[in-house]
């Protein structure tokens, strides 16, 4: 059995500078990814199957396209590696909520197969199936904090420092293609230069007015985390409507998370940290 973890993906800023003849955004966003997240284990059978657990698994019940199976197709057909594979996901992230849960699963199933059929997860070929399958799935890939550029594909790695960070979303679904579409196209310019908590810092994520437009519960858990103590950031991560709180201490991160947990238990709140 092959294990791979698919870890949260958070977007510390995201720059909308363009929109591109081909439907996609041209960003400039700063990846990060945290400790914890969702699960694919992937094993040997004498036939396929593709099985979905955990707390949000209801989520994607009944999902006839997922993207774990197509990753899964989408390397058999690039490497020609057909085996049948039993594959699980053990689902802890929200489904749709703009911290690259489909995206990280994806990638996961990727490393997964790759490392089965003895191939380098540094394979060019494995990345352009990535970037084919999504966005944020070349940077949930690589798994490391990166610019990314491009639709989000074109990457460089930069450092981060291991900060504790509460990631609280509402309950609430945002469609992607709205938030985009609702995006005023105003070009506010390009990530600032920097380390990663300066880019951060000084950066913004310009999916976050038309989000908190559409869905105005992201309004109240921004609120909720800005008044925190010790917050460095309180921002949303990608399209929403997960936001994200940094901070410098851990036992600050623990109190925000108490207290939202009894004020909204309605609400998903995790407490981990960037790795």
């Amino acid at each position: 059995m092959i294990v791979e973890p698919a870890p949260a993906k958070l977007n510390l800023a995201l720059h909308v500078r363009a929109r591109r003849d081909d439907g996609y955004h041209e960003l400039e966003t700063l990846f990060v990814f945290v400790r914890d997240g969702d699960t694919v284990r992937l094993t040997p059978a004498e036939r396929d199957g593709f099985a979905i657990i955990g707390p949000f698994a209801n989520g994607l019940t009944g999902e006839g396209d997922n993207l774990v199976t197509r990753a899964r197709d989408a390397f058999r057909c690039a490497f020609g590696m057909g085996d049948p594979l039993s594959i699980v996901l053990d689902k802890h992230l929200p489904v749709a909520s703009g911290i690259g849960g489909g995206s990280a699963d994806a990638a996961a199933t990727l490393r997964g197969m790759a490392q089965l059929a003895g191939l380098s997860p540094a394979d060019p070929a494995l990345m352009a199936i990535a970037a084919d399958l999504g966005s944020d799935v070349p940077a949930c890939l690589a798994g490391r904090t990166m610019i990314g550029r491009g639709r989000g594909e074109q990457l460089s790695p930069i450092e981060v420092p291991p900060l504790p960070v509460l990631l609280v979303n509402p309950g609430v679904g945002v469609s992607t293609a709205a938030v985009f579409a609702a995006w005023d196209r105003t070009d506010r310019g390009p990530l600032p230069d920097g380390d990663a908590l300066a880019i951060a810092l000084d950066g913004r994520n310009d999916l976050e007015p038309p989000a908190r437009a559409l869905a105005p519960a992201i309004d109240t858990v921004l609120a909720m985390l800005e008044k925190a103590d010790g917050v460095r950031l309180a921002r949303m991560s990608g399209s929403g409507a997960t936001c994200f709180a940094l901070f410098d201490r851990t036992e600050d991160c623990q109190t925000a998370a108490t207290a939202i947990r009894a004020a909204r238990p309605d609400w998903w709140c995790l407490e981990t940290a960037l790795a």
